[in-house]
């Protein structure tokens, strides 16, 4: 599941370069996935500042149709990616990791675990698709395990609430974890 976050690091940013390569690298599939993870709170959430404690960045969980699987393997052999061997392999049939180092400002390994599956999904502010918010919050402690980042918080007690957090204000305010943080607190 995960370390506990380290609270005085909450105020710490990911890499821009590293966010737009793999950015970049999504929306090239945009059409065959829907999102999930880390990367599915940042395209549900209003512009934001991109702290490692908001959500994981570091790869990109997408669900695949397995009517549709096909496409994406084509698709990802002619983009250079890679099958990876996971300590998953052989234990289930419905996931796979795929990777590739991207070049441009420097070399970015990006890595795509793929869910061979159909999941309830939304569509974004940004046109990107992406898990149902209920749903996604049901795959932490299995499929996801930063059950502490600020995102997971925020939408479940937007939820609660009986709000969507897609495209919510809340969902870009990461501010009572990062004040509290500097002030000794939470």
């Amino acid at each position: 599941m995960g370390a506990p976050h380290n609270k005085k690091r909450y105020g710490e940013t990911w890499n821009a370069i590293d966010l737009t390569v793999m950015q970049t690298e999504i929306e090239k599939f945009r059409d065959l996935v829907v999102v999930s993870g880390g990367w599915a709170w940042h395209f549900m959430s209003p512009p934001h500042i991109e702290l490692k404690h908001a959500h994981d960045h570091k790869d990109a969980d997408l669900f695949v149709h397995p009517d549709i699987l096909w496409k994406m393997m084509e698709r990802m052999e002619s983009e250079g990616y890679e099958k990876t061997w996971t300590r998953f392999d052989g234990v289930t049939e419905n996931f796979v990791r795929y990777t590739k180092v991207a070049a441009g400002e420097r070399p970015v390994k990006v890595i795509f675990d793929l869910f061979i599956e159909e999941v309830a999904s939304v569509e974004t502010p940004v046109g990107i698709q992406v898990v149902e918010p209920e749903t996604l919050l049901s795959f932490y402690g299995n499929k996801h395990s930063s059950v502490e980042c600020f995102s997971v918080a925020i939408a479940k007690d937007l939820l609660d609430r009986g709000q969507s957090p897609v495209g919510h204000a809340k969902m870009a305010d990461f501010t009572p974890w990062v004040s509290a943080a500097h002030h000794g607190r939470r």
